[in-house]
């Protein structure tokens, strides 16, 4: 007898739906917070500014202390800062002739050097690039360029009197003829190590010269270009101060001069402090346009 076959439902409990977790958004700031940023720049500052204050302090008090004894020929800083007071707390004074505050002297000063120095930029780019293009022109100018640029500053002074017959033109000359060698010399090591890659794509784009000199060579050598016009400011400052001594007149140089000629050593103490302040500005202006040009390439 057969047994009945017994039919069985097999049920599935029905399964839980999963859970999904909602997604967690954090907000981050897209910036720092402007009392975090202002506190960056100012960690960074006192980097740059605390050590060199703390060696000119040292500096200054050493200097106090020798200068103080019995016997030194040279003012300690306190009695520099005695003598000088008046100057620096009134340098726009003007009583006519050259009795005048360090102002006009070295808005004087800053006028010549701007003058000959933009000058012996114009020509000693061009004929850099002129020196670093051509074979034939570098063979020929090259050697008489290093000789040129051994002349002393103040050697060509008493050539330039003799050619111009006064004193505010020989002085730019002087400082043309000083700082327009490292400029030129710059440039041509600058244009001279073009890559070939950058000609070859000129020529394939068929760039004429006046396009290959202003989108591939320029912008190639400028940081060569900037290397040499920084030297040459800090050679422009240089000589305007050393050929003021001698012309006369109003700047710098002949208030260094006028003031020795006077014993006024405070006087001039004071005068080379504005005079290395101010080429050190000067250098750090060519230095941050360089750096600006080339996009941050440029020695700083």
């Amino acid at each position: 007898m057969s047994m009945p076959a017994l039919k069985t439902e097999v049920t599935t409990a029905a399964m839980p739906a999963p859970v999904i977790a909602a997604p967690v958004v954090t907000l981050t700031p897209k910036s720092a917070p402007r009392a975090e940023k202002y506190a960056k720049m100012a960690r960074e500052a006192a980097v740059r500014v605390v050590p060199p204050l703390i060696v000119l302090a040292l500096l200054l008090v050493v200097w106090e202390l020798i200068c103080r004894r019995a016997g030194s020929t040279l003012p300690p800083p306190s009695r520099v800062f005695k003598d000088t007071k008046e100057l620096i707390l009134d340098p726009f004074f003007d009583h006519g002739g050259i009795d005048k505050g360090l102002f006009w002297h070295l808005s004087a000063s800053l006028q010549r050097v701007a003058l000959g120095y933009s000058i012996a930029a114009v020509a000693g780019i061009a004929l850099g690039t002129l020196v670093g293009q051509s074979v034939w022109a570098m063979r020929g100018l090259d050697p008489l360029f290093q000789v040129l640029r051994t002349i002393p500053p103040l050697a060509w002074l008493p050539l330039s009197l003799a050619a111009f017959r006064d004193g505010q033109p020989s002085a730019i000359f002087v400082i043309f003829i000083t700082s327009v060698w490292p400029i030129i010399i710059n440039t041509a090591v600058g244009i001279r190590n073009i890559p070939q890659d950058y000609r070859n794509v000129a020529a394939v784009v068929q760039l004429n010269p006046l396009e290959f000199f202003g989108k591939i060579m320029i912008p190639a050598a400028a940081p060569y270009i900037f290397t040499g016009l920084r030297i040459g400011i800090g050679l422009s400052w240089l000589a305007i101060v050393a050929a003021e001594m001698l012309i006369g007149g109003v700047g710098i140089g002949f208030f260094i001069w006028d003031a020795w000629n006077s014993s006024h050593i405070s006087e001039i103490i004071l005068a080379l402090f504005y005079v290395g302040i101010i080429g050190f500005v000067l250098d750090r202006l060519i230095a941050g346009l360089g750096k600006f040009v080339t996009h941050g390439t440029s020695v700083s």
